[in-house]
């Protein structure tokens, strides 16, 4: 019986055809894109990351041939003779800059152009100018094609404003870009996830436009359940939200605001069986709605699409996860990437 396409191994890499094409991924943390582009043939080179912890769980998984933990800031700044040559002849720059300032959720625009300590590396950076820093490594190592990922956020209000400058800055180092939202649920992953894809090519490159349309079977939440969670503590508040809960509700912000008429706690999330996860962030809590329990670590894993002998170390699951790109997704966009533009 065949598998699923969410339920695969890294073991399974092993039969996948190559197509000779190469890849170079910055901010990887986990390998979610790095997994993707496997998947799909590419050969990924290595990575760049600034996360000690993110680049022994990327290492331990990819055995990536060409390594560096530093800042992107750093990376961009090491002479061309410090860098293997392979890196001036790749097919593809890949990059997920970190963007948890563009992300809809909270008060974004206080944290524009500001320095805080990010989660991200552990380190006080200005996160809004990692995306420069990124483009700034491509005019360097001048790629066939650049792919970048990001958050829905980043066309949503004043934040469009830094797309301009994004998509000026392409311009300006020789590439033509297209931008791309695309919601993982159309593209196989038992995950209703947006993100904003840019793909450029170089001006010499002869390709045509690139056409991205999916419309693949939804996957939903009952057909990937597995296990049992962690129970929720019954002399909680949030045990006691969770037994107040209606058919209607989505998530426990709608219990608490009927019940107690406050705005919070909408990012706990209530999980059907028979509707497709919402997006698995980083922080973000999905209970399951039958029975008083957390979702299993193996759902996390799954809803993520990432393969189920992945060796996580001793970090926390959901976190790796919720920073990655999810393999699938990637996985769909590079295929079409190779048979519009190389194949």
């Amino acid at each position: 019986m065949t598998r699923p396409a969410w339920d695969w191994r890294l073991s399974d890499l092993a039969s996948v055809p190559q197509n000779g094409l190469t890849v170079f991924s910055c901010f990887a943390c986990g390998g979610g894109s790095t997994m993707g582009y496997k998947l799909a043939g590419y050969t990924v080179l290595g990575n760049v990351e600034i996360d000690p912890q993110m680049m022994r769980i990327y290492q331990q998984n990819h055995s990536p041939r060409f390594t560096f933990l530093m800042p992107i800031q750093e990376f961009k700044l090491l002479p061309d003779s410090e860098l293997p040559p392979e890196l001036f002849n790749l097919d593809i720059l890949d990059g997920s800059p970190p963007c948890s300032v563009f992300s809809t959720a909270g008060a974004r625009e206080d944290k524009w152009g500001a320095e805080f300590a990010f989660r991200e590396g552990q380190a006080v950076q200005r996160l809004d100018d990692l995306f420069f820093d990124f483009l700034d490594v491509a005019e360097k190592l001048q790629p066939k094609v650049i792919v970048a990922e990001n958050v829905k956020g980043m066309i949503v209000g004043k934040a469009r404003g830094f797309v301009s400058l994004i998509l000026s800055r392409f311009r300006e180092i020789g590439y033509r870009v297209q931008l791309f939202l695309l919601n993982s649920a159309t593209m196989g992953v038992p995950q209703k996830r947006e993100r904003l894809f840019f793909i450029a090519a170089r001006n010499d490159q002869p390709f045509p436009a690139l056409k991205l349309e999916f419309n693949e079977q939804p996957v939903l939440y009952g057909e990937i359940r597995s296990g049992e969670g962690k129970k929720i503590n019954p002399d909680s508040a949030t045990y006691e939200r969770w037994q107040k809960k209606r058919p209607s509700d989505l998530n426990m912000g709608d219990v608490t605001e009927r019940e107690e008429g406050k705005t919070s706690n909408f990012n706990t999330i209530l999980l059907k069986d028979q509707k497709v996860a919402n997006t698995l962030a980083s922080s973000s809590v999905f209970l399951r709605v039958d029975v008083p329990q957390h979702i299993s670590e193996r759902d996390a894993i799954r809803i993520q699409t990432f393969p189920a002998d992945y060796d996580f170390l001793d970090t926390d699951v959901q976190y790796v996860c919720g920073m990655s790109v999810p393999p699938l997704m990637m996985q769909r966009i590079a295929e079409q990437i190779h048979l519009q533009w190389f194949k």
